[in-house]
C-alpha cells in the first residue's frame, strides 16, 4: 500500500477506548463514513471539519489511529495526548516529499523529520535503529508499526474501515508555543 496523502499513528499499549479518552474526541455522527477512505470530498464536510476526523483501529500491541486523507493523524498535538506512559510513531506520507515520520515518548517528541522505509541509517543509530532501518526499507508502514511493537494480523488498520470514526475537539495540531 502506498501511504501518499494520508496519515497515521502507531500507538503502543493504548487500546481504542483509551485513545477516544485520550484525545478528548466523540464519535463521529451524521457523516457517511463509506465516503471518508475514498471520497472525503463527497461528504460535504468542509477542510476544517474533514482536518478534525481521525478513524482508529484495535491492533494487536496497541492501535493505530488514521487520517486517508490528510496529515492530522501523525500531528504532534495528537501524538502528545496518546503517547504519555507509553510510545508512538508517527507517519505522514507527503505527497511532495515523501515519508514524514516522529517519533513520541510519554507525551514528548524523540525524534523527527525521519523518513521510514527510506533505508538511510546514519552512524549515530542505535543496532535496533539499524536494523529497523534495513528490514524494512522501502515498506514504511511495517516500519512504523515495529517501532511502537505492533503485530498487526491484517491490513485492516490501513486499509479502513476503522473501527471507530473520531471528531477531535479544537486543539494545537502543532503544539506551538
Amino acid at each position: 500500500m502506498d501511504p501518499e496523502g494520508f496519515s497515521f499513528a502507531c500507538i503502543a499499549a493504548v487500546d481504542v477506548a483509551e485513545a477516544v479518552r485520550r484525545l478528548g474526541a466523540e464519535p463521529l455522527r451524521g457523516v457517511d463514513t463509506a465516503l471518508l477512505i475514498g471520497e472525503p470530498e463527497e461528504t460535504e464536510l468542509s477542510d476544517d471539519e474533514l482536518e478534525a476526523i481521525v478513524g482508529v483501529t484495535d491492533v494487536p500491541g496497541g492501535c493505530v489511529v488514521g487520517q486517508w486523507w490528510g496529515y492530522t493523524g501523525s500531528t504532534p498535538g495528537v501524538m502528545a495526548k496518546l503517547t504519555p506512559g507509553t510510545i508512538g510513531y508517527g507517519m505522514y506520507g507527503n505527497p511532495k516529499s515523501g515519508n514524514q515520520g516522529t517519533s513520541f515518548r510519554d507525551g514528548m517528541v524523540v525524534d523527527w523529520d525521519m523518513h521510514p522505509g527510506g533505508g538511510q541509517a546514519i552512524p549515530n543509530d542505535t543496532p535496533e535503529q539499524t536494523l529497523r532501518i534495513y528490514l524494512y526499507q522501502h515498506h514504511p508502514i511495517p516500519h512504523c508499526c515495529n517501532y511502537a511493537d505492533l503485530r498487526l494480523v491484517d491490513g485492516r488498520a490501513f486499509t479502513g474501515p476503522p473501527d471507530r470514526w473520531l471528531r477531535l475537539p479544537p486543539m494545537d495540531l502543532w503544539l506551538r508555543t
